[in-house]
């Protein structure tokens, strides 16, 4: 089993654990892209809220205001 993030305009909207990629968007519909619990691929482990970089293929979390 394998974590996969859904992206929903740009954004990380709720991570799952599925055997496929294909699995989810064919059950689920949407775009997923898979992603590591221990941050081995896309730069990090993709959270609620992060941003996905189609780009640079990265999850990037969200800025705290002020910094």
């Amino acid at each position: 089993m394998k974590y996969y993030a859904e992206i929903i305009d740009g954004k990380v909207a709720r991570v799952i654990v599925a055997d496929t990629q294909e699995w989810c968007e064919k059950n689920l519909g949407g775009t997923w892209v898979q992603t590591s619990y221990t941050g081995s691929i896309r730069g990090k482990y993709a959270g609620i809220g992060d941003t996905y970089d189609a780009a640079t293929d990265t999850f990037i979390a969200p800025t705290i205001q002020g910094e």
